[in-house]
């Protein structure tokens, strides 16, 4: 189970708990066609987010397997929502979770994902106590490839043609990260991270 204290302040962000006030804001981000195109669900409308936003509202723990846990990353200053990062818990018996970012386009290219991603990661491997964390990402998005590889996760597997997605075949890129690994990358960054629980 896994319970974090919300909201979570890094060096430049604030995660927070999502809540029906961010409609508006997830709607711009998710209906956006250069968004849409790499998601692994396809939200059409405002009733499509407004469903998914009920799911996760006000929902800051991890309790059983299956649950997503699914923050609000915002830039302090402004208050503004820039996305949203997520981490699921796949599998209680093998350890194992899941890591996703979307993030508004105006604010791509700024380490904003990396950053909301990694606090994600030391839940999931610090307090969860997860074994591995997974990653995903259409191939055709450098730009989540090139996070994930950043945080760390080893490209495990080049899907090809995978899934069709809006009449074409689409490959698939997956990574990922043993709680090792993670110990290992942040005691080069200076920090001991216990392995065991």
């Amino acid at each position: 189970m896994l319970r974090p204290a919300l909201p979570i302040a890094t060096a430049r962000l604030l995660l927070r708990p999502l809540g029906p006030a961010d409609l508006g804001t997830l709607c711009d981000i998710y209906l956006r066609p250069a968004v849409q195109r790499y998601l692994y669900w396809k939200p059409r409308n405002r009733g499509d987010i407004a469903e998914w936003l009920a799911q996760r509202s006000n929902r800051g723990s991890l309790e059983h397997e299956g649950d997503v846990l699914s923050l609000g990353v915002v830039l302090p200053g402004s208050a503004t929502l820039i996305g949203t990062v997520v981490l699921k818990w796949l599998s209680a018996a093998h350890r194992q979770g899941e890591v996703g970012f979307v993030l508004h386009p105006d604010h791509h290219r700024q380490g904003y994902a990396g950053e909301a991603a990694t606090v994600l990661m030391r839940l999931g491997f610090e307090e969860l106590g997860l074994h591995r964390i997974v990653g995903r990402c259409d191939a055709r998005n450098r730009a989540s490839a090139t996070v994930m590889a950043r945080l760390g996760m080893r490209q495990e597997a080049h899907l090809r043609e995978n899934e069709y997605v809006d009449g074409e075949w689409t490959d698939e890129y997956q990574y990922a990260m043993l709680r090792t690994e993670w110990a290992a990358a942040s005691h080069k960054r200076g920090r001991a991270t216990p392995i065991e629980r």
